[in-house]
């Protein structure tokens, strides 16, 4: 069993914001309004419960597929195509306010003079 994203057929207010969005990408660089592309991603740890089975030719390493929760991280990537600049950064948690800061930083310091991010 494969699990798939199946997107919702498009219609014309589908079609309408990502046109909108893709007339973003073309905008000429400005540094007062830099294009800045971020994701964010969280990332379970996890603990091996069992010690896994060595690879032997022909053979994948096995391994249990039961595990100990270890904490939890946040990714945050920012990207900047037009200015050719990115940025990443790793917290130890999972909050509200991990992004806020995230945003605050991008504003205060990698971009302090735009007028627009």
């Amino acid at each position: 069993k494969k699990e798939w994203c199946i997107p919702r057929k498009a219609n014309a207010e589908f079609v309408c914001a990502m046109e909108r969005v893709l007339d973003v990408y073309q905008q000429p660089h400005d540094p007062n309004r830099p294009l800045i592309c971020m994701d964010e991603s969280s990332k379970q740890h996890t603990l091996e419960i069992r010690t896994p089975i060595p690879m032997k030719p022909g053979q994948p390493l096995k391994y249990d597929n039961e595990y100990e929760r270890n904490g939890v991280s946040s990714l945050f990537i920012f990207f900047a195509p037009l200015e050719g600049w990115r940025h990443i950064e790793v917290t130890d948690s999972r909050a509200a306010c991990d992004w806020a800061h995230q945003i605050k930083q991008l504003v205060d310091v990698h971009f302090p003079k735009a007028d627009v991010i």
